[in-house]
C-alpha cells in the first residue's frame, strides 16, 4: 500500500506542478496578445485619425459608376452592345 500512496502522491504534485505552469504560461501569452491588440488598436487609431476621410458624395458616386460599368460590362457580355458602343459609354461615364 504505501508504494501505491508513494505514486498517488507523485501524480499528484507533477499534475499541479504541470497545471501551475500551465496556467502561468497561458497568462503570460493572454498579457502579450493584450499588449499586441493595444499597439494594433493605437496604431489604427492613429492612422484613421491621420488619413483624410473621403467625402460620403464622392464614394456614393464611385459606387455608382462602378453600378453603371457593370450594367454595361453585362450588356456587352449578353451581345446587347458592340465594342465600340460600350467603350463610347465607358468613356462618358468616366468623363
Amino acid at each position: 500500500m504505501p508504494g501505491l500512496l508513494r505514486g498517488v502522491a507523485r501524480t499528484a504534485v507533477i499534475s499541479g506542478t504541470a497545471t501551475a505552469v500551465s496556467n502561468r504560461v497561458s497568462r503570460r501569452q493572454a498579457g502579450r496578445w493584450a499588449e499586441q491588440d493595444d499597439a494594433r488598436t493605437a496604431a489604427d487609431q492613429q492612422a484613421a485619425t491621420s488619413a483624410p476621410a473621403a467625402p460620403q458624395s464622392h464614394v456614393d458616386d464611385m459606387t455608382a459608376k462602378i453600378d453603371q460599368l457593370r450594367q454595361l460590362a453585362d450588356l456587352k457580355a449578353q451581345g446587347v452592345l458592340t465594342e465600340e458602343e460600350f467603350a463610347a459609354q465607358k468613356r462618358r461615364l468616366l468623363d
